[in-house]
């Protein structure tokens, strides 16, 4: 993970003055810190958009899409120390521009700081709460990344009342609820996403899971959309990454007797049995005798996304 400190400068924007420490020598975190900044800059000076748009910033410092244009510029360069600080200082010159603020949640998000991210969106909706849902949303998704699962549900409805729902913004409520253990609340929105679009892969696959706690109902709902081999493959995945090892057994072997030559389901079995220590064995057909299947590789689910 990235440190928090390499953010810690103010440069480029047009002022042409940097933070400094207060200690006289410098520590030998800073010294590497401020070499990796000269290191970036150097970089940048080497692309005319970079100095073209930083030019122009100095004449036009309040364009907020010129501060963008050249933070983007350097996330596109793979500068990302550079274009995560300068969303930073745009967000503070800004402190109502909701792009800016989304930019840096997200630009904090991919360096693997996902609590700083979450308090850039926190300080941002305090401040508007009339924010579109996109916003919501998102706060959302960061809060649930970082285990507040709490304040994530609130962020999600707070999306769903600022515009008609959608199967993605119920979707990601339901998956919030599911986090939580809520499991019949998060069944419940996986269908009402699948309402509004049928087709919709995740939010299906997340029902599926939902399900998984009641066998039946959630085999029933799998063969709605593929074959009782795979909807049987499918469950008994859901039920190894849960941990229930003896009734993924089961389940599997309910796929095989369906198909014997389900390939995926042959591949989870012998997944399974390095993880149980009982073996990729199958149970023979009637009246015929069975050796048992070795197979190896990635588990998967079959007929839909690995």
């Amino acid at each position: 993970m990235k440190a928090a400190w390499i953010f810690a400068f103010a440069v480029l924007a047009g002022s042409g003055c940097a933070v400094r420490s207060s200690r006289a020598v410098p520590s030998p975190v800073e010294r590497a810190m401020k070499t990796q900044v000269r290191n970036a800059v150097r970089a940048g000076e080497g692309d005319a958009m970079v100095r073209q748009l930083r030019h122009r910033i100095i004449a036009d410092p309040d364009n907020i899409q010129l501060r963008l244009d050249l933070a983007q510029r350097y996330a596109a360069s793979g500068i990302h120390e550079l274009a995560t600080e300068h969303y930073r200082l745009a967000a503070e010159r800004f402190p109502d521009h909701a792009a800016t603020h989304l930019l840096l949640a997200q630009a904090l998000r991919q360096e693997e700081l996902p609590a700083e991210a979450a308090q850039v969106m926190d300080s941002y909706l305090s401040r508007n709460p009339n924010s579109a849902a996109e916003m919501w949303s998102w706060a959302g998704i960061i809060q649930d990344e970082i285990g507040q699962y709490a304040a994530g549900e609130r962020a999600h409805r707070n999306a769903l009342l600022r515009r008609r729902p959608t199967a993605w913004l119920l979707n990601n409520l339901g998956q919030n609820l599911l986090l939580q253990g809520r499991v019949e609340e998060a069944a419940r929105e996986f269908r009402s996403a699948l309402t509004l679009e049928p087709r919709n892969q995740l939010a299906r696959n997340n029902l599926g899971i939902a399900l998984a706690r009641n066998a039946q109902e959630a085999v029933l709902h799998l063969q709605s959309v593929t074959d009782p081999s795979t909807a049987h493959n499918n469950l008994a995945v859901v039920l190894m990454e849960q941990g229930r090892l003896a009734e993924a057994r089961q389940e599997l072997d309910r796929a095989l007797a369906y198909r014997r030559d389900n390939a995926a389901a042959l591949k989870n079995l012998a997944i399974l049995g390095e993880m149980d220590g009982l073996g990729a064995v199958l149970k023979p057909p009637a009246g015929k005798r069975d050796r048992g299947a070795q197979a190896a590789g990635a588990r998967r689910m079959s007929g839909g996304k690995q």
